[in-house]
């Protein structure tokens, strides 16, 4: 007889995992798994930058990877190639819940069940079509939130806020710079990378079922080395120094040590007419953004820059955009090569592009200007030979999932669930709730960025650039 514990659980097994009624080895990798998922729960150590899929613990989808379903149910190499993907993404993000779990679980362990079974669910018609069904990546707004602030009638002042805001950048852009300290903060030294050596680089990266550019090794750090900005920032106190996130003990909100200059890099890709193009993506932290005056809703803990160049298949340069992590100030500067389409009617935030950049020449990096305290991006030019004060280092995103504690053991800097960074909140999230974002303000992780009021619009959308430019990539 089944003991009465196993009957009890059975249940909730079937609901958790799609291949429960298959091998005796197959319904021991989904019963380790519930219980590996139980202990992450309770811990509170749960990744939030890519969504589980409901029946499937072994896999994680992205809104990149969301948006190859319909060519993986007509394609079976497409199929095989997009499962690896998110099986891939799941282990990365146990990987670092297990770290900050702090618990003896083997990652193998994670792989062999995970490879079990996924080899079950694809054997399976039905549930591969179940699996590509539930292969979704939840949006960061709330119906709820937006139904009981009112937002068919709420929306039409935010509109007019956002326009006020899009004209004040404008302003600031047209401005001559201020006058105050700048400090310059580079990149590591390497040599120039030519466009013929960039393109071959380039087309040996997307050679996979996925046609997803996914560079690896020199070429990874030529690629990242080749495209990185220099930050042009107005300094007027410690707050205005990037530097690496790391704990001090017994804090809740991780620090800044400005003494070590680094600039957080991962990859990501968007869609173009079936075509998945590489973006290299850059972000840099700071301690505060201090408040301006008395009541400063914007101001609080932490703050930062994130930057992201869209490559062509040849590794020139398509549009570069920007926003700070907290999904707030979205902006794009496209090259000649991305042609801005006009927006549809009713008023959502579509695609806000203070300043067009000409064509990137050989050698050429963005040079990013930011103010003090606010950390606005103010303009972007072109150099060759751009000098700085400081070179900062490059460090993993990923790194921040799981950063060590100087008391042992180590924790994300994000929340779990929703991954928010807690103790950034700001005061506008009283205010602004009515858009249906969480805790607007707050600086938050990877896939996880809302970047309008008006409409909905994530940083990770992968028609983003698709429905706003019309790219010419050779």
């Amino acid at each position: 007889m089944m003991p009465r514990f196993a009957i009890l659980l059975a249940p909730l097994l079937a609901a958790a995992c799609a291949t429960l009624e298959t091998t005796p080895q197959q319904r021991a990798c989904a019963e380790w798994f519930h219980e590996l998922d139980a202990q992450i729960d309770v811990a509170r150590v749960r990744d939030a930058q890519e969504a589980r899929i409901p029946g499937y613990p072994y896999l994680r989808v992205n809104r990149l990877l969301a948006s190859l379903r319909e060519t993986a149910a007509r394609d079976e190499g497409v199929l095989q190639a997009l499962v690896e993907r998110m099986q891939a993404l799941d282990l990365a993000a146990r990987g670092h819940e297990i770290a900050n779990l702090d618990a003896a679980v083997p990652l193998e362990r994670v792989r062999e069940c995970g490879a079990r079974l996924r080899a079950a669910d694809l054997a399976d018609a039905r549930l591969r079509a179940r699996l590509l069904e539930r292969a979704t990546v939840p949006d960061d707004y709330s119906t709820a939130m937006r139904v009981l602030g009112l937002y068919a009638l709420t929306r039409w002042p935010f509109i007019a806020g956002v326009r006020a805001y899009q004209d004040g950048v404008r302003a600031a852009f047209r401005a001559e710079p201020g006058t105050g300290t700048v400090l310059r903060y580079g990149p590591p030294e390497a040599p120039p990378l030519p466009r013929p050596a960039l393109a071959a680089m380039m087309q040996h990266a997307a050679a996979n079922p996925l046609g997803m550019p996914e560079p690896h090794g020199a070429a990874l750090e030529a690629l990242f080395a080749a495209h990185a900005p220099v930050f042009e920032i107005e300094t007027a106190g410690a707050f205005d120094r990037p530097g690496a996130l790391h704990w001090r003990a017994g804090d809740f909100v991780p620090s800044v040590n400005a003494a070590e200059p680094v600039v957080y890099r991962h990859l990501a890709w968007t869609r173009y007419r079936e075509r998945a193009l590489l973006q290299l993506v850059y972000t840099i932290w700071f301690s505060a953004r201090p408040p301006e005056s008395p009541g400063d809703i914007l101001a609080g803990k932490l703050d930062g820059v994130t930057w992201r160049v869209t490559l062509a298949p040849d590794g020139a340069p398509l549009v570069y955009d920007s926003m700070h992590p907290c999904g707030c100030f979205h902006m794009f500067f496209p090259t000649p090569l991305a042609l801005p389409l006009p927006a549809p009617r009713g008023g959502p935030e579509w695609m806000f592009a203070p300043q067009a950049l000409p064509a990137v020449a050989d050698g050429e990096r963005p040079v990013v200007r930011v103010a003090s305290r606010t950390h606005y991006v103010e303009r972007v030019t072109l150099a060759r030979h751009a000098v700085a004060a400081a070179r900062y280092a490059f460090r993993p995103y990923d790194e921040l999932r799981s950063l060590p504690r100087p008391e042992g053991g180590s924790a994300s800097v994000f929340g779990p669930g929703d991954g928010l960074i807690a103790g950034t909140e700001r005061p506008e999230r009283f205010l602004f709730w009515p858009m249906g974002i969480a805790s607007a303000g707050a600086m938050r992780q990877w896939g996880r960025h809302a970047t309008a009021f008006v409409g909905r619009r994530h940083f990770d959308d992968a028609d983003l650039l698709e429905k706003r430019f019309a790219l010419d990539l050779r």
